[in-house]
């Protein structure tokens, strides 16, 4: 792995000097070098599937499962990142101090991106369009039930590369999907500028304990909604089922419904009918002791409200109004996302104000945290830390920034 990443420190120079005209023409050719090996993306992933279709549950194998249209749906993310302002290069502040001593603030690189990720090979090509046009190069690391898809997509973004006499190493794919080649590049000082680690709770204690790299902590999603006693009750089961079946095993998906007591005995049934009873693929509903007594359901266990189950599994509390629907919240989210339903605009206010995670939804989705709907072309991922991104990284997230001091013999 080490010859990789010198031939990526290598290519850094190369790629942070390109001009915004360049890395679009760059991003188009490599989207559409997609599409035109697409054949031999989608039967290097059905070789994927069959292998992982006996181990890997439905929910994860879909995650997994790339499609003629999933890959049009990759290359419509690369031009979609071709479209976006060049992030690099943007004075950030300027300022003169009193003794004429300019100062200047400007966006630069990032410089060598490590990607650690599971069994979603689309994120081959968004973590590399989004790397290319932030002026950066990537070190991917796919999980092993998607190395053949992960390996034909990285082909393909480098035969794009290539027709514009681009470096092939402003991609690269790590061979080995061992848990040593994880750590290593957790601990790749001096090549690996930042980290994304996009995966469950094991990857990312692993990086809490082992990384030496500055890294951003993402993706794990205990996605909370709360139906407010005044809601709109058809609002809120289409939000819920949205959050919980359109795509169960990803990390905006809905994972805890809290719902206010007092409107429990008349919604908890339209929640039944509308998760459970007649559909082919029906949600198990773990409820907790109140809501036991009103829908069939399996009883919450004591792990249920902390768990991302990435399935067709929703876990039900019935809370005492808002204040104890937010402790809740704090006590159990992720940071990820949280969504209110209501019409009640004090609610609104207070909940957006308090509720501590990256997204705060009202009357909206889980589902919608994503680069994509919020207008950032691709993502990078979803940070659920503080400090320098939170929520879908975007282009603006992966850049930093130097200082331009401008003197005339200034001294101190």
């Amino acid at each position: 792995m080490y010859q990789m990443l010198k031939a990526t420190q290598a290519a850094k120079a190369e790629i942070a000097s390109l001009t915004t005209r360049q890395k679009n023409a760059a991003l188009e050719a490599m989207a559409q070098s997609l599409l035109d090996r697409a054949p031999q993306i989608l039967a290097a992933n059905q070789e994927d599937m069959a292998a992982a279709r006996h181990t890997m549950p439905p929910v994860r194998l879909d995650r997994l499962l790339l499609t003629q249209d999933r890959i049009g749906s990759m290359a419509r993310g690369i031009r979609a990142v071709a479209a976006l302002p060049d992030p690099v290069g943007h004075l950030l502040d300027a300022r003169t101090r009193p003794d004429g001593l300019q100062i200047r603030r400007v966006s630069v690189p990032m410089g060598a991106i490590g990607v650690i990720y599971e069994s979603r090979p689309n994120v081959t090509s968004d973590a590399a369009a989004l790397a290319l046009k932030a002026g950066s190069v990537c070190v991917l690391r796919g999980g092993k039930e998607a190395f053949r898809s992960c390996s034909a997509i990285t082909e393909a973004l480098r035969i794009g590369l290539r027709s514009q006499h681009i470096t092939e190493y402003a991609v690269s794919l790590v061979q080995d999907t061992s848990r040593e080649s994880a750590l290593a590049l957790m601990t790749a000082s001096g090549y690996i500028d930042l980290l994304i680690p996009r995966g469950g709770p094991g990857l990312m204690q692993a990086v809490r304990e082992h990384a030496t790299v500055p890294y951003i902590a993402t993706g794990t999603g205990i996605c909370h909604v709360y139906v407010e006693q005044s809601a709109d009750q058809d609002m809120a089961l289409s939000i819920i089922d949205n959050g919980k079946t359109s795509r169960p095993g990803v990390c905006n998906a809905t994972e805890v419904l809290l719902v206010d007591r007092s409107i429990a005995q008349e919604f908890l049934p339209k929640l039944y009918a509308r998760l459970v009873a007649g559909r082919e693929v029906p949600v198990q509903l773990r409820l907790d002791q109140t809501a036991q007594a009103i829908i069939p359901g399996v009883p919450a266990g004591p792990r249920d409200f902390d768990t991302e189950f990435l399935d067709y599994i929703l876990a039900v509390k019935c809370v005492d109004g808002l204040e104890d629907a937010m402790a809740h919240i704090a006590a159990h989210s992720t940071g990820h996302s949280e969504a209110i339903v209501t019409r009640d605009q004090n609610a609104m206010a207070t909940f957006t104000q308090e509720v501590d995670s990256g997204c705060v939804y009202v009357n909206a989705s889980t589902r919608l945290t994503d680069g994509y709907e919020f207008g950032l072309g691709s993502e990078m991922g979803i940070a659920t830390q503080k400090l320098h991104a939170r929520g879908p990284m975007g282009l603006g997230q992966l850049v930093s920034y130097k200082y331009i001091i401008l003197g005339s013999g200034h001294i101190r």
